[in-house]
């Protein structure tokens, strides 16, 4: 374990935080950030292509609810190690090598001795490295919150024979780190304006996304390459009857939502034990990161939340 950067200096990052590179069990260095100072702890699994300071506004909500807030850079993205260090294209190996990422994360001393209870925050994809978490018990919270989480992908179960030909028999030629068709090598707040965005309807929060990237390229990320959505297409289904532990858990998605398949995410809140789902009016894919009022909503509804199951 050593220091790794926080770069405090972006708009909305709180100050107090520590960040360090841990080494997981395969080997990969991953960073992982942390805020202390409350009196119960905050797990927050981003999504693809998201880094630690993009959820400032995120830790500083928490904080407000008396959080310790820990935020994990998956491999592939943010200062964690990426596949040959590209910056143009998401990879992994295989999407169970993310649930390496977290035991390194929550095996940093100062984390392992914040205090419970534990809730679980997670969002897009980080909601389907959830499910697989909390149906093997490689993190046990009292309850867990879902934004928008990845539990389907639009198209995919078409394209499914597809991308595994692809990644299968073209692997021998590279085929399948090449983009997914339709995506792009650079990142997505810098290249597509504001209007048009599938991320949120606040041009204010759009731009801090853009900003931060400008000030510090090397956290972005491009598109998802082929064995990426492969890979992604295999957790899903295999997410989608996983058992999980009977505790309360929230889940969010925007009516206006266009990354992730809405419908998924109903079928499978439907499964859970105890869940709650709210579709937000208005809401896009980051509702996090969305306008003032659907924000605000979002906060409310999950301080009300944590307060009925008594977290």
């Amino acid at each position: 374990m050593q220091p790794a950067p926080l770069y405090q200096d972006l708009e909305g990052v709180p100050e107090g935080g520590t960040a360090v590179f841990v080494t997981t069990s395969g080997g990969t260095r991953i960073r992982v950030a942390y805020w202390q100072g409350g009196r119960r702890t905050a797990l927050v699994f981003p999504g693809r292509t998201e880094f630690v300071e993009r959820y400032g506004h995120v830790v500083t909500r928490l904080q407000a609810l008396d959080f310790n807030v820990v935020v994990i850079d998956w491999r592939g993205q943010g200062l964690s190690d990426r596949h040959e260090g590209r910056l143009d294209r998401g990879y992994v190996g295989h999407f169970t090598d993310y649930q390496q990422d977290i035991e390194a994360a929550l095996a940093v001393p100062d984390i392992a001795a914040l205090p419970a209870p534990q809730v679980l925050f997670s969002h897009s994809m980080g909601g389907c490295i959830a499910l697989r978490a909390l149906s093997e018990g490689r993190v046990t919270p009292q309850a867990a919150i879902f934004s928008a989480p990845m539990w389907g992908l639009p198209h995919v179960p078409k394209l499914w024979p597809l991308l595994s030909a692809v990644d299968i028999l073209g692997r021998p030629f590279g085929l399948d780190t090449m983009l997914v068709p339709g995506t792009k090598p650079g990142f997505y707040p810098l290249e597509q304006p504001f209007e048009g965005n599938v991320l949120t309807g606040n041009p204010i929060q759009y731009a801090r996304m853009g900003a931060q990237l400008r000030a510090h390229p090397e956290l972005g990320l491009g598109g998802p390459t082929i064995h990426w959505a492969h890979e992604a297409a295999r957790e899903m289904e295999a997410m989608r009857t996983a058992p999980v532990p009977d505790i309360p858990m929230l889940v969010f998605v925007g009516s206006d939502e266009k990354v992730i398949d809405p419908e998924a995410v109903k079928a499978r809140a439907n499964t859970l034990p105890d869940a709650r789902l709210e579709i937000i009016p208005g809401g896009r894919h980051e509702m996090w990161m969305e306008t003032q009022e659907i924000r605000d909503t979002v906060w409310q509804k999950t301080a009300a939340f944590l307060e009925t199951c008594e977290v």
